[in-house]
């Protein structure tokens, strides 16, 4: 090693030394509070709500966004927001509308912040109308002491957990984050994620049930509806408890499919690269068939129709009593 190298190196390590000491100071200041570093001054603004309203519409940008119970009668929405970013709450048309008013100037985007933007709605536990929900960024939670007529949720990049029920449809969307459903009752449910997991658990569906994944796992368990239908590309899907009366079909492009403890009228699975494996709890007319894994399927002449195909992969499926 020449001495010129040794010369930088010992410089670059003088100046990393004098850069931590530097930081360590002006930290050690701020009491090691990070916040404090932030480009971005955030307040809490609380609008409380006297008018009477029975649907709910949220418009946001980056916020994360809950609704809770209130524990009292009135209803509170409370904003944690950076200056210039502000949301409007109004109630028109007999609803609640909360939307974002970003006056910002284009440079002013450019900086960074500890802290995200969040809207939490208080409202007494109950039925409502319809809830409409559009965001950008950040994680979206609907807790399960509500009742609504129907959930449309549509989100690009964050986890949307909806606990609440819905009288009609429920539908959730979301580009990148995931998507888990508990413990509630539905008219008909639609979940929808191009990167990212569905999970759906205690579901009771008197409609339809789709489950839209383009890269992601789909795991259901403990589930009644219709039909299932469930379609994908890339991510395994694992369905436990899961009983459709009319129809079940799965298509995968690139994933193992698992039943466990399941049963539909009519099944219909179909998948290019994965093995299909489990069992169902009652007798089937099964027609299977992989080009080059093991097909191990009952021998029945009665039940309604399984039809399972795959490219690669084995096919391993028999009847359980519970």
């Amino acid at each position: 090693m020449s001495k010129r190298t040794i010369k930088w190196l010992i410089t670059g390590v003088c100046l990393l030394v004098i850069g931590g000491i530097l930081f360590g100071g002006a930290m050690a200041m701020l009491q090691w509070d990070f916040s404090k570093l932030s480009t971005s001054q955030f307040e809490t603004k609380t609008h409380k709500i006297n008018e009477s309203f029975r649907s709910i519409s949220v418009d946001a940008d980056t916020a994360a966004i809950s609704l809770v119970p209130s524990a009292e009668a009135s209803c509170l929405v409370v904003c944690r927001e950076p200056q210039k970013v502000t949301h409007t709450v109004s109630v028109k048309d007999g609803a609640l509308v909360i939307q974002v008013n970003d006056t910002r100037k284009w440079y002013e985007h450019i900086g960074f912040s500890f802290e995200s933007m969040t809207i939490t709605v208080y409202i007494p536990a109950g039925e409502y109308g319809a809830l409409t929900v559009r965001s950008h960024t950040g994680d979206i939670e609907i807790a399960k002491d509500f009742r609504f007529d129907s959930i449309d949720i549509r989100n690009h990049t964050g986890r949307v957990r909806d606990y609440a029920s819905a009288t009609h449809d429920v539908t959730i969307q979301t580009t990148t984050g995931s998507i888990d459903v508990e413990g509630i009752s539905v008219g008909s449910l639609a979940l929808s994620v191009s990167t990212g997991k569905v999970t759906a658990s205690d579901v009771i569906c008197e409609g339809d049930l789709s489950v839209e994944v383009t890269t992601g796992k789909a795991a259901l368990s403990d589930v009644s509806c219709r039909n299932l239908i469930s379609e994908g590309s890339t991510g395994d899907v694992v369905l436990s408890d899961v009983i459709a009366e009319e129809g079940l079909s799965l298509k995968r492009s690139t994933g193992d499919i698992r039943l466990n403890h399941c049963d539909a009228a009519e099944i219909a699975i179909k998948t290019s690269t994965g093995d299909v494996k489990g069992g169902l709890l009652s007798g089937k007319m099964f027609f299977a068939q992989s080009d080059t894994g093991r097909v191990r399927v009952p021998s029945s002449a009665t039940g309604g129709r399984c039809e399972i195909t795959t490219d690669t992969g084995d096919i391993d499926i028999e009847i359980i009593d519970r």
